[in-house]
């Protein structure tokens, strides 16, 4: 549309003038009637009469209704407001004067005037543009649960008297919930809705106080009934709604009113696709005074499973092709040509697509879980794969065409969807919507539906359909023979050996055959496996790829919605061929987890590169979705956040976009992060347990630090690294926590760092459904393994002064502050320095250095003969490790900028710039060292050993073993 259409859509013109005469003498006749009955309005002034009758002439509804109302009028005229200021005072009204009904005659009555007196009051507005199209809704729907929740409450009351209170087996009262589904519950609801309802109560049990004693099934069943009766039932003052209660479990054939545990039951066993979109809009409307009790809450809590799977859910998509199908053939068969609703790029098509997404995602996004339309579509473009331009369109026309609706059916207060077919009435409606003329309007309309259509078929286009014409021939046909796949593959993929992919073929189908995959999952594998095979064939290594994507499909096999996710999408299946080719590591990761499949569908989220900030942020963001007293879910977040930040780092790593160096930053900040949150999760809970620290009351901080070593503190992150930590207090051991008057039990602050050091290790290493978060290894804290869990920064500081070994303050040329207070994590850095700046005998340090050197290499050396261990040999990792820890810790009293790295390639570097080894010598560390982590780490991903052949790195191990013998010439 050349000009987005706002939710405030105004007519072309309010000039009586300018109507035709057909409609002049419509509003006049309609005028005359009103006088006659009410000849007060004859003496309005000149401008509010013309108002009236260009009213009347574009709404018989309104015309019929003033006559009805004639206060009403008066009252638009004299105080045009928006009808949500009346809310309040209506409901009161209502309230007051049901207190005085005392026959059910006298209930329908009642609600009927003023559904009456209100929608003309709606219509009033809607229609002259005096109010936007989103107050109309929240008027429309608003009073629509006012009536319903009104009514039923008079009912409820009326019948206990005669039929007794339903009560449970413990004598509580229980509610009948009204659910109000499709538009009702979007507060999306038509000026001329049917109403959709679902009838609900918490319990079984009966009545209590009654002539007669009713179980509460009954009881419910025939309040519902009632309340029926009281909305739809046609009287001398027509009908509130039409009530529409097909929607609820069976339909028709079902029990009109049913408990919790028949619904959970029904849900769980028997419920249907077409029932979880229906079941989205789901929202309780009634009956209002019961909104704060626990058996509210419960309700959704019930039916949330269904609609929103734990996991992404693509079967959603192809639900939606079978419904709308459906549709499409309701409209051939009746002839629903002209129907903005049914047709293509009508309302249904924009709800549709709003719902695929909230299916698909809203079980992982709790932000789409959304009954209106326009807020789900609001919400997708921030966590789904839509365009914000093509959202803004859709919202664009669905404003658009819910104001033709609305403007349908004012016209008559008639359910209609379908554009009118006389002259007159199309006039009507051009001008209503903003045309100076039908076929304006048409031409408008006609593009909005083309923008609508577009974007539900890339929605929910079949990628079957394309991937079919893609593949040449089907490699995964039942009953294929080895004669024919060589002849077509010797046509097209001549250089692949035919025995070996037939059998590998035939292997994959014999293990599949093995799982328990249901109808639906044949159905999908038949539909996806001769694409990836076509995508394989193509692909270089392909009988190794074929193999990998094979076992992989194998070990999901089961999981019907997995296959599904890869089958709807084609880049999906693309990059994991891609990465599954690339790294055994990836093949492995997503076998153990194949929620990470839903990482492959964008690739430029997959391979985005995201700096510390933008974990935090992320991850900060996931955690607030969950309940903050929820730990195990807490920690099943940390866990899932952690897999799909790895698997983003892989992707990049071994298509190249990251180099070794940044992947290790890459992966050392996440594992930062991560501890962060962790350090908070472990810490409030023990908090209300004990208080907190004397000292640190009022305040923000822990008194705790974590501080990183090995390669954790080196910057040299791995997927598979284990955290090396140790913990740190700041605070007096032995005074107490605050505890409180509420009980809270109080420790010394010993304890209290003891157990959240504990709970940190436990939700760092505890195995869980996503596995755990990190290995933890605590042997480096002072003493080891049979030192304190926690010790003091004092006590640290004093134990590297008086009792470390020299291995021991190697170590800590690695280790710096990863995560805690600001001050705490200053004052270990400062530590470290002393430590590591203090003057020691040259002699014993080289002496120890060389001696634990040897004894390393003596006990962890895994290479044969011909073999290079990149770590542990000669010349390898270690010994430039070793070099650069000897350096520092023999030259950093005369030259204390040494302390400042933990990484070796920057210390290296701060070795040249002082001058302590000459330029090629510290080249020759820098690029060895290097070259080996690179070469390491592509093995690691392959998850191989790092172990080489010799001749591999034969003249590097000789240069760096050049520079050692170097270094340590003058004691060896």
């Amino acid at each position: 549309m050349s000009q987005p259409y706002s939710a405030h859509i105004k007519p072309k013109t309010t000039d009586w003038c300018k109507l035709s005469t057909q409609a002049q003498q419509q509003g006049e006749l309609h005028w005359q009637n009103l006088i006659k009955h009410h000849p007060s309005f004859e003496q309005l002034p000149t401008a509010q009469q013309t108002m009236i009758k260009w009213q009347f002439a574009n709404s018989r509804f309104i015309a019929e209704s003033c006559q009805k109302e004639p206060d009403t009028l008066k009252q638009l005229l004299d105080q045009p407001a928006n009808i949500d200021d009346r809310i309040p005072s209506v409901t009161q009204e209502l309230t007051d004067k049901l207190s005085k009904i005392t026959s059910e005659d006298g209930l329908k009555q009642l609600i009927r005037q003023v559904r009456r007196q209100q929608m003309l009051m709606i219509a009033w507005r809607d229609l002259c543009g005096a109010a936007d199209l989103n107050e109309s809704f929240q008027q429309i729907s608003g009073l629509a649960e006012l009536l319903i929740s009104q009514a039923l409450g008079w009912l409820y009351q009326f019948y206990s008297q005669q039929w007794g209170t339903p009560t449970d087996k413990h004598g509580k009262t229980q509610p009948m919930y009204v659910l109000g589904m499709g538009k009702l519950g979007g507060q999306e609801l038509n000026f001329s809705s049917d109403i959709d309802l679902i009838f609900c109560y918490p319990e079984d049990g009966e009545t209590e106080g009654g002539r007669k004693v009713l179980d509460n099934h009954t009881f419910f069943t025939r309040l519902g009934q009632k309340l029926i009766s009281a909305l739809s039932q046609s009287t001398m003052d027509g009908f509130v709604y039409r009530v529409d209660m097909r929607l609820r479990p069976n339909g028709e054939s079902g029990p009109l009113v049913m408990s919790y545990a028949m619904l959970e039951d029904y849900y769980q066993s028997q419920g249907r696709d077409w029932e979880r979109y229906a079941m989205l809009k789901a929202r309780i409307i009634a009956p209002k005074q019961w909104h704060a009790f626990p058996e509210y809450q419960a309700l959704y809590d019930l039916f949330r499973p269904f609609v929103y799977r734990k996991y992404i859910d693509f079967s959603a998509i192809e639900s939606l092709r079978k419904m709308k199908a459906l549709i499409n053939q309701e409209v051939k068969r009746k002839g629903l040509k002209d129907n903005i609703k049914l047709g293509a790029g009508g309302i249904r098509e924009v709800e549709f697509i709003a719902q695929t997404f909230q299916l698909i995602r809203g079980g992982q996004i709790p932000e789409l879980r959304l009954q209106s339309t326009r807020s789900a579509l609001l919400e997708i473009p921030k966590h789904c794969d839509l365009p914000q331009e093509q959202v803004d369109n859709l919202l664009s026309c669905y404003h658009f065409l819910r104001k033709t609706e609305h403007v349908l059916q004012e016209l008559s207060d008639a359910q209609t969807q379908t554009l009118p077919h006389d002259i007159e009435n199309q006039n009507r409606v051009a001008n209503l919507v903003g045309f100076a003329s039908y076929s304006e309007f048409l031409t408008a309309l006609e593009r909005c539906q083309q923008q609508v259509n577009h974007v539900f078929q890339s929605v929910i286009a079949d990628p079957h359909d394309e991937q079919q014409q893609a593949v040449k021939f089907d490699y995964w046909l039942d009953g294929l023979d080895e004669e024919t796949l060589t002849a077509h593959l010797s046509s097209d993929h001549p250089y692949i050996d035919p025995e070996l992919l037939y059998k590998q073929i035939n292997q994959t189908k014999q293990e599949l055959i093995k799982r328990r995959v249901g109808p639906r999952g044949r159905e999908v594998l038949d539909k996806l496996m001769p694409h990836l095979i076509e995508t394989i064939l193509n692909s270089p290594k392909p009988l190794m790829v074929l193999q990998r994507v094979s076992d992989f499909i194998a070990a999901i096999a089961t999981r019907t919605a997995y296959l599904e996710l890869l089958l709807e999408n084609t880049c999906a299946t693309d990059q994991l061929i891609k990465l599954l080719s690339a790294s055994p590591w990836i093949f492995e990761q997503l076998c153990k987890h194949p929620i990470l499949l839903d990482e492959l569908i964008d690739p430029t989220q997959l391979y985005h590169i995201c700096n510390k900030q933008e974990y935090a942020d992320e991850l900060r963001q996931k955690l607030l979705r969950v309940d903050e007293d929820d730990l195990e879910q807490q920690m099943e977040t940390l866990r899932q956040f952690k897999n799909i930040q790895q698997l983003r780092v892989a992707a990049a790593d071994v298509t190249g976009i990251l180099p070794v160096m940044k992947v290790s930053d890459q992966l050392t900040w996440l594992a930062e992060v991560i501890l962060e949150q962790v350090m908070n999760l472990a810490w409030q809970p023990l908090v209300n347990k004990h208080g907190c620290p004397s000292a640190l009351e009022g305040t923000d901080n822990k008194g705790f630090a974590i501080l990183g070593y090995g390669k954790l503190g080196g910057w040299e992150f791995g997927y598979g690294s284990d955290l090396d930590m140790v913990f740190v207090h700041n605070q007096d051991g032995y005074q107490e926590t605050t505890g409180d008057s509420n009980g809270k039990r109080v420790v010394t602050n010993i304890q209290f760092y003891t157990r959240y050091a504990q709970k940190i290790i436990h939700i760092l290493s505890a195995r869980m459904h996503s596995g755990i978060l990190y290995e933890v290894d605590m042997r480096l804290r002072p003493s080891g393994d049979s030192g304190l869990l926690v010790t003091s920064l004092q006590g640290f500081a004093e134990y590297q002064e008086k009792d470390a070994w020299t291995w021991e303050h190697q170590a800590l040329v690695r280790c710096r502050p990863i995560a805690g207070d600001p001050e705490l994590m200053q004052q270990a850095k400062q530590v470290r320095h002393t430590i590591l700046a203090t003057q020691r005998d040259s002699q014993k340090l080289a002496q120890d250095v060389i001696a634990m050197r040897q004894k390393m290499r003596d006990h962890l050396v895994k290479a044969k003969e011909g073999e290079f261990d990149l770590k542990q040999a000669q010349g390898g990792i270690a010994d430039i490790e070793f070099i650069t820890q000897f350096l520092v810790l023999n030259n950093s009293h005369q030259e204390p900028d040494l302390t400042e790295w933990s990484d070796n390639v920057r210390i290296l570097q701060t070795i040249l710039n002082k001058g302590i080894l000459i330029g090629e010598q510290v080249n020759t560390l820098t690029d060895s060292y290097l070259t080996l982590r690179n070469r390491g780490h592509k093995l690691a991903l392959a998850q191989q050993a790092v172990i080489t052949d010799a001749s591999e790195f034969r003249q590097l191990a000789a240069s760096v073993t050049e520079v050692w013998q170097s270094v340590f010439a003058e004691w060896l």
